[in-house]
């Protein structure tokens, strides 16, 4: 089991304070497996920049992707910018590994929005991050809070229940949510603005 793919089960049964987007997962997702990958010691922090190590394989199809994906030319990536890149389509590439695995549950779909279905109760998977989710594995609820799951969820993790490669890796997800709703806003802003030329407001 990974944490990007508790993360995601954890998402679909406990209920966020906003809507979650497709967008807000996948950055959050990368920021998981990056989070795993140094745990299994296959990258380290050298700063905010992720140093690769050696490449053996995990087990896991999308955290070896993950690892196959670390950028090896220095002066190397910043956490952030492999949230950007790593995260493009995540949500959804995991979403689509929860079905493979599990073909007769209900699952989330590829739309923007993802739809509140879960994996089967009896479904390893799920059982493993709900025993996770249950034991506050500091890990995983620092992500979930990223996502305001459970709602109201504040960042009040003792950081000294964190690694400091971890600390680093939740504040650049939460940059860069902070970023991805800005460009939103100014997204919809210029659209309302564009829409108003055409009705002559």
């Amino acid at each position: 089991m990974t944490t990007p793919r508790d993360l995601l089960i954890t998402a679909l049964d406990v209920p966020a304070g906003r809507p979650l987007a497709q967008g807000e997962l996948s950055l959050t997702l990368a920021g998981a497996e990056l989070i795993d990958l140094i745990g299994r010691e296959l990258a380290h922090l050298e700063d905010d920049r992720i140093v690769p190590r050696l490449q053996p394989t995990t087990g896991d199809r999308l955290l070896d992707e993950a690892a196959a994906a670390l950028s090896r030319e220095t002066p190397y990536e910043s956490v952030e910018d492999w949230l950007w890149r790593r995260g493009k389509g995540l949500a959804a590439a995991y979403a689509a590994d929860l079905k493979a695995r599990n073909p007769t549950g209900h699952h989330p779909t590829g739309h923007r929005r993802l739809r509140h279905k879960h994996t089967p109760p009896d479904d390893p998977a799920r059982t493993h991050a709900a025993a996770r989710w249950a034991s506050h594995d500091p890990v995983l609820a620092s992500l979930a809070a990223a996502l305001d799951i459970p709602e109201g969820a504040t960042d009040e993790q003792d950081p000294t229940e964190l690694p400091d490669d971890t600390v680093t890796i939740v504040a650049a997800i939460r940059n860069a949510l902070t970023e991805l709703a800005a460009v939103r806003q100014r997204r919809r802003i210029e659209d309302d603005a564009f829409a108003n030329i055409w009705r002559g407001a």
